[in-house]
């Protein structure tokens, strides 16, 4: 893990391997699924309409130990969800997301923020990968412009001129992990492909970063205490209803 800190602080972001086993990633698959038949109208870009306060399921998964363990790197021990969401693109429907840093739309303070993106399915090129630029988290946070004269999810982008020639695709295969700082450049191409591209994005930060927007409706205790000189509102522990949730393993826990 020393290895992908280093890359982290020299380039931005960083890549583990094969971190979630396949029997949990066969339920994240399920899971997928069950949002989409329960939401059929909504865009999937943004399947974020299971709040952590009231799904079981996403919130064991934010919490798995394996994942924490990344996040302990960059956070520190004290750790705290802030936000995630299933970022979806279906085959030859899925739209672009132009080049932007996330800290520009992030109610934080300081700007402590980790995001690891938990791939669903394999990513590459093809079916809309996460393109990153190298480096570029430390030319620090830049303005935001208005961009609605393309179909893009934000409907934002850096203000700043990206070149393309400096970007790198991030092709990642299901159960991988990529982490990347809050002020790195990145975007991705619309799904142009037959297979779906699935990824969630799990924002951690240290309980000494303060939530600024006193509604935020996702923000879970994950590891360790709150810091009492912080006066955030943790929610409190979902509880699994059966023939409500979606069933899965140790669910019985939860109850």
């Amino acid at each position: 893990m020393t290895a992908g800190k280093e890359k982290y602080d020299r380039d931005g972001y960083a890549i583990f391997r094969d971190v979630l086993d396949a029997d949990l990633m066969a339920e994240v698959q399920e899971h997928i699924q069950w949002l989409l038949a329960h939401h059929p109208a909504d865009r999937p870009e943004f399947l974020d309409f299971g709040p952590v306060r009231d799904d079981p399921f996403w919130a064991r998964l934010v919490g798995d130990d394996r994942l924490l363990d990344i996040a302990s790197l960059f956070v520190g021990p004290e750790i705290a969800l802030f936000a995630s969401q299933y970022l979806i693109k279906p085959p030859g429907d899925g739209k672009e997301v132009l080049m932007h840093q996330d800290a520009a739309y992030w109610p934080l303070d300081p700007m402590e923020v980790v995001t690891l993106w938990l791939a669903c399915d394999d990513v590459d090129a093809e079916n809309g990968c996460m393109r990153v630029v190298p480096g570029s988290h430390r030319m620090g946070q830049q303005e935001l412009r208005i961009r609605t004269d393309v179909d893009n999810v934000l409907s934002s982008e850096i203000a700043v001129d990206v070149d393309e020639d400096e970007t790198v695709d991030i092709a990642i295969s299901a159960g991988d992990v990529e982490v990347h700082h809050p002020t790195m450049v990145h975007g991705s191409h619309p799904n142009t492909s037959t297979r779906r591209r699935a990824g969630l994005t799990i924002r951690y930060i240290p309980t000494t970063t303060k939530l600024l927007n006193p509604g935020h409706r996702s923000a879970l205790l994950l590891r360790g205490e709150p810091e009492p000189s912080v006066d955030n509102y943790y929610l409190p522990r979902p509880r699994y209803v059966d023939g409500y949730h979606l069933r899965f393993r140790g669910c019985q826990e939860w109850v």
